[in-house]
């Protein structure tokens, strides 16, 4: 035991000494402001008059002071590039773990060439036995990701303060369920972007004035996507593509508050300039090992026949269906079918899709009978897959009707 807890034991022993480190440099930049204050007051005089004039030469050397907002504003966006998050200032960290320092990916040579990925051929998938933070193992009490093969304690990740009050209960009502939990790595699509795409994405949104940590109302979003058009091509949004932006919004705003979170508009744009920037072959090397045997299982559950197609329409749909982690379902042996597979009648987006149906033109149901095999089943729903990781009730990628 003494030595799976020793690396717990060691990050307590070094956030000791970091402070005290802290400390003492704090105390070593005091002394010399002192000692030059002392030897001030011993060759001028310390009157009321002078010290007023010299803080006006200080500050007229200065400049004005930055407001509040602008230093706020910074520290957002550093965060933002660095892939931190939310961090508020009444943050306590004095009883807690240092977050680990996150590297963005990379792109590698062979990363468009597409992978191989078997339908007949199933992959074991296998949660790690210790926790991500502590390294340590406890069985039951760890809580796996639904995306990734990480498993954490609930007090480790209240520690890293990545677990608040408001929270824990869902996770611990969802973790071990069908429905599943998504660890703060796979929660942030932000995360998915290099440096290079990150930084195209900050000077997308300085151009365009958005400000980072900030709630968008609908006029906000839509001014915001009127000006993304418009630097990309040239040209003023059409009609159709404005509705289809308020149909975006209205899919990051599931609650009706009138405005979407940061988090929610930034994982949507986030995997918006995936799709912009990256080849479907890059994004299918995205996927990992759990979603990849989701896929497989709604292919199969929709290949009825077996004859390794499935149609256009149910293809159509199974982009809904991977959205449907949200609903609380009771668990049931077969995951696949009610998690990422065919719709019940009684569902909200299948019954959308069953009006849609009845209107349905000739030449759309020539495009719902066109067959679509296992590789392009898994071109068609990279995005929704990836776009479904975050715990959110978001849609930040909301399939055409």
């Amino acid at each position: 035991m003494g030595v799976l807890m020793s690396r717990r034991q060691t990050v307590e022993k070094v956030q000791k000494v970091s402070l005290a480190v802290s400390a003492f440099k704090d105390g070593l930049r005091e002394q010399p402001s002192t000692r030059r204050r002392a030897e001030a007051g011993g060759t001028r005089r310390g009157t009321l008059e002078q010290a007023v004039q010299e803080g006006e030469e200080e500050e007229a050397s200065t400049g004005p002071s930055q407001p509040e907002e602008s230093s706020a504003s910074k520290a957002a966006w550093e965060r933002l590039r660095d892939g931190r998050g939310v961090e508020p200032e009444e943050f306590d960290r004095a009883n807690r773990f240092t977050p680990p320092a996150f590297i963005r990916p990379k792109r590698e040579l062979h990363d468009d060439e597409p992978p191989d990925i078997s339908l007949e051929q199933r992959e074991q998938v296998l949660s790690d036995e210790m926790c991500e933070i502590c390294e340590v193992w406890t069985a039951e009490s760890l809580f796996p990701c639904r995306v990734c093969s990480r498993v954490y304690h609930d007090g480790c990740l209240r520690r890293m303060g990545y677990l608040q009050n408001n929270s824990a209960v869902e996770v611990t009502e969802t973790a071990h369920t069908e429905t599943g939990w998504s660890c703060y790595y796979c929660d942030n699509l932000n995360l998915l972007l290099t440096e290079e795409e990150m930084y195209s994405l900050m000077e997308t949104l300085r151009h365009c004035e958005i400000i980072p940590e900030t709630c968008l109302t609908l006029d906000d979003f839509l001014h915001y996507k009127h000006l993304v058009h418009k630097q990309q091509f040239e040209r003023p949004m059409a009609e159709a593509q404005e509705e289809q932006a308020a149909l975006q919004f209205s899919a990051l705003d599931p609650d009706k508050k009138g405005h979407i979170e940061w988090h929610d508009f930034l994982s949507h744009e986030s995997i918006q300039l995936l799709q912009n920037l990256r080849p479907q072959n890059a994004l299918l090397r995205l996927l990992t090992a759990k979603e990849r045997e989701r896929a497989r299982a709604a292919f199969l559950a929709l290949d009825q026949d077996g004859d390794g197609f499935v149609g256009e329409g149910e293809c159509r749909r199974a982009r809904h269906a991977w959205f449907r982690k949200h609903q609380k379902e009771t668990p049931s042996c077969n995951v696949s079918i009610s998690h990422v597979g065919p719709m019940s009648e009684s569902s909200p987006v299948s019954s959308g899709s069953g009006k849609s149906q009845e209107k349905t033109p000739p030449a759309m149901e020539q495009e719902e009978a066109r067959p679509v095999d296992w590789p392009g089943f898994l071109r068609e729903n990279v995005a929704y897959i990836l776009a479904a990781r975050p715990n959110s009730a978001a849609l930040h990628l909301q399939p055409p009707a």
